[in-house]
């Protein structure tokens, strides 16, 4: 009997161990689709965040100019003498390229995952009964954004864009550039643009943490209608603010 188990042993299959590609543990996980998913929805709550302070901060132009170049002046001087003049601008501005870039490269390449898993696309309307609009147009409304926000830095931060900018002079800055028709359809449609990405990221993020019960699905829409709303209705109203002269220099 000994000798039996003895060549039983010899025949059975040798287990090898796990392979582990030697990764760091954020590497290895970012490169599943959960982790891409995890990144997208923290990396846009980061940047739901930032959406909403800078609106709010642009109310400021409703009290004048030298409240809103007090607060432009504000952000440039954060924690100084302690850090550098404009130090923390340099670091929130880091900061939101890193989330901004981590977002689009995970939405990329989860897009590319999901053609990957299914290269056939479906023959029938089942992806307009399952999604919304807003989900259906998440890659151009956030190609839209993406474009938007090279404009909006061209136009209000460097310059390149407005004959009358002023370095320094955010006030002005901001009147004489909403203050033309034509950059304030596009401010208002980029902010159109930028609630419909609102709506389902902030439906979508909670989904995407595993923050998901039918019990919390209407406070979970209402969430997401509501900060789109407030977010993009006041982006929008800002450049009506100056072509109706509630807001001028």
């Amino acid at each position: 009997m000994t000798q039996a188990m003895e060549r039983q042993g010899a025949d059975a299959p040798v287990v090898q161990p796990t392979h582990r590609s030697g990764r760091p543990w954020p590497v290895e996980f970012f490169s599943t689709a959960i982790g891409k998913k995890w990144v997208m929805a923290v990396t846009g709550l980061g940047l739901m965040g930032f959406v909403f302070a800078h609106m709010v901060g642009n109310l400021k132009m409703f009290l004048g100019p030298e409240e809103f170049d007090a607060y432009a002046e504000a952000l440039k001087t954060l924690l100084y003498p302690i850090i550098p003049e404009t130090g923390v601008l340099w670091i929130f501005r880091f900061g939101l390229i890193v989330m901004f870039g981590l977002h689009i490269t995970s939405a990329y390449q989860l897009t590319r995952m999901n053609h990957r898993a299914r290269p056939v696309k479906y023959q029938s309307p089942r992806d307009y009964i399952a999604a919304n609009f807003a989900a259906r147009t998440m890659r151009w409304t956030g190609i839209i954004v993406g474009l938007y926000l090279l404009f909006h830095l061209a136009d209000m931060t460097w310059g390149l864009l407005d004959p009358e900018f002023v370095k320094g002079a955010a006030y002005n800055n901001l009147v004489t550039s909403l203050k033309r028709p034509p950059v304030a359809a596009i401010y208002i449609a980029a902010n159109l643009a930028l609630g419909i990405h609102l709506f389902h990221g902030g439906w979508s993020m909670f989904q995407s943490l595993g923050l998901n019960s039918p019990r919390y699905n209407n406070a979970r829409k209402a969430f997401a209608a509501g900060f789109a709303i407030v977010v993009a209705g006041m982006n929008c109203f800002f450049p009506i603010a100056v072509l109706t002269g509630i807001v001028s220099n």
